[in-house]
């Protein structure tokens, strides 16, 4: 919600720095560690890193997105988003891109990516994505968190994130159907704006052709993780 309405202030900003004499449209760059964090679970605690970086002007930016998730000295599985993200609406761009996704105990795969990101109604901040895969896949990934000021600095921020696939690809456990969920609930204190540390809870679930070959494989099919982390963006 916060990314949004900076936009909107910057926006609001442009005459005036028009008339101080600075360029109307300049270019802008951002960093966003979004999650940085330890999660408690039955094995092995994984570091879990869900990072954004732009740079562009207020219609046209290049967009990158970093997710994974690293147990000791590798990465379990990550993911990395290259996009041009083009504003349509005063809340909300289109994204279009690629996006690739490794793992040293899995296959690779590749995706293009058509997704919208915004603000909701009711502020709540949506990233939603259609992928396309070049095996013949396609997935629907769909992410939402809300952000409720209990004071100027403490913010309490539930998150959900839910992911659909067209068909099962059983190289990386993954069923056809609704695949996974992901709930989390995070309470934050803003030391400064741009650096909060936060705890929280996560919930992850995973159903149908997927849970089934997790199972196989000798994983949970649900997890419930304590977690402790820093949010920071520059």
């Amino acid at each position: 919600m916060k990314k949004q309405l900076m936009t909107m202030g910057l926006l609001a900003l442009a005459p005036l720095a028009a008339q101080a004499g600075m360029p109307d449209d300049p270019t802008l760059v951002k960093v966003m560690i979004d999650q940085l964090e330890v999660r408690s679970t039955s094995g092995k605690n994984p570091l879990v890193v869900q990072a954004d970086a732009w740079i562009g002007k207020d219609l046209n930016k290049a967009w990158f997105k970093f997710d994974g998730e690293r147990v000791g000295s590798s990465w379990e599985v990550a993911q990395f988003q290259a996009l041009y993200s083009r504003a349509v609406d005063v809340y909300w761009d289109l994204q279009l891109g690629v996006r690739h996704d490794f793992s040293p105990a899995k296959e690779t795969r590749d995706w293009a990516v058509v997704g919208f990101r915004g603000l909701a109604p009711y502020f709540f901040d949506v990233d939603t994505a259609l992928y396309i895969g070049g095996n013949g896949n396609a997935s629907i990934g769909f992410q939402a968190e809300y952000e409720a000021l209990l004071t100027q600095r403490l913010i309490l921020t539930p998150e959900i994130q839910v992911n659909l696939f067209a068909r099962s690809d059983k190289a990386i456990d993954q069923g056809a159907g609704l695949s996974d969920s992901e709930l989390g609930l995070r309470l934050r204190y803003e030391i400064r704006r741009e650096f909060a540390p936060y705890i929280g809870i996560n919930w992850e679930k995973r159903y149908g052709q997927t849970a089934d070959l997790v199972k196989a494989a000798g994983g949970k099919t649900d997890d419930l993780q304590f977690v402790i982390g820093l949010r920071a963006w520059f």
